[in-house]
């Protein structure tokens, strides 16, 4: 396998699926070998495009001679049974988050998934994004001294379409799940959590009980504090940045635009570009360097940089905050358990 690419089987051909396939037919050590959906024709398209073979089922795809590794990137609801069969077919997977919107499903896998040699990976992107990831390097070095607090701010352009919404599992479970990843990814034991939610721009979100802005407090087991602060809407762009501040200084990550270049005129200075505006321009680097990732760890036969406990522990943390929010209360939580 080392000499060969890893042929991958795509197991969900929607929008985070095409963005999937773009990544592994960009890279030298994949190749795109077969796809599969529960809509056929969306399967043959991009099977088309990519010149990929078209599956019947997953059950193929996960038995296929020809298939080395998966991407699951179906609904939420088949990600539990899905790497569930990866695992007994001793294929490597990458699975898109969160695992599951229920914490007991997830659960009942997590012994499974801990004792299984099938290296089974969580998408969560943004760890391999250029820029976070040069900052937490960064901290980890030592640069800043030590690191006590972490501000990740997270907002969107504008809400998803209400019928997403009304199956994503709410805002903690579907957004902010991204930014409890990257908390733990600064600070892996957090203790405690304090959520703040309230619907004040969006009816609709309303109307299915969720919240469109959400401000959370973590607390690490050594006192560090993240606040992470979301919004389903941003008239300015897609904005995602982080703020670590330490004992010896502070690092910032800023937003993105597609150049660096700045106007002077008249009437205004320093007149950047708009910030890029959607989640596939923004993060188009960190779909590619996590595949990269994923195809490494299989090659060096070496842990996965972002595994099953650390899907799980998303998972416990939103649960925390939508609960926390919903009781206006700390909850406590042991990612140790």
């Amino acid at each position: 396998m080392s000499l060969q690419p890893v042929r991958i089987g795509l197991i969900g051909c929607g929008r985070i699926g095409r963005v999937h396939a773009l990544s592994v037919t960009a890279a030298p050590g994949a190749e795109l070998s077969t796809v599969v959906d529960a809509v056929p024709a969306a399967a043959e398209s991009l099977g088309e495009l990519h010149g990929a073979r078209v599956a019947a089922t997953p059950e193929e795809v996960l038995a296929s001679d020809d298939v080395d590794a998966v991407i699951i990137a179906s609904p939420t609801a088949t990600h539990v049974d899905l790497i569930d069969a990866a695992i007994d077919a001793g294929k490597p997977a990458l699975c898109e988050k969160p695992i599951d919107l229920d914490i007991a499903r997830v659960e009942a896998l997590r012994a499974k998934a801990s004792a299984a040699t099938t290296p089974i990976m969580l998408g969560f992107n943004r760890r391999f994004d250029p820029h976070f990831s040069a900052l937490h390097a960064r901290v980890a070095s030592g640069e800043i001294g030590r690191l006590e607090q972490l501000s990740i701010i997270s907002r969107d352009p504008a809400p998803a379409p209400t019928d997403y919404l009304a199956v994503s599992g709410g805002i903690f479970r579907d957004m902010t799940i991204h930014d409890f990843d990257m908390a733990r990814h600064f600070v892996p034991d957090v203790v405690s959590v304090f959520a703040s939610g309230t619907a004040q721009f969006s009816e609709d979100i309303a109307g299915l009980g969720d919240y469109d802005s959400v401000v959370v407090v973590l607390t690490g087991r050594e006192g560090q504090q993240v606040t992470i602060t979301n919004s389903r809407h941003a008239a300015y762009g897609y904005d995602q940045r982080l703020e670590a501040f330490g004992s010896e200084g502070l690092l910032e990550a800023g937003n993105v635009t597609d150049t660096v270049v700045r106007r002077w005129s008249a009437d205004a200075v320093e007149v950047r570009e708009p910030y890029q505006n959607f989640f596939l321009e923004r993060y188009a680097a960190a779909y590619q360097r996590e595949l990269a990732a994923f195809v490494a760890a299989i090659r060096e036969d070496a842990p996965v940089p972002v595994g099953f406990h650390d899907g799980w522990a998303a998972l416990v943390l939103a649960d925390a905050a939508a609960r926390s929010a919903a009781e206006g209360r700390v909850v406590e939580v042991d990612l140790d358990a």
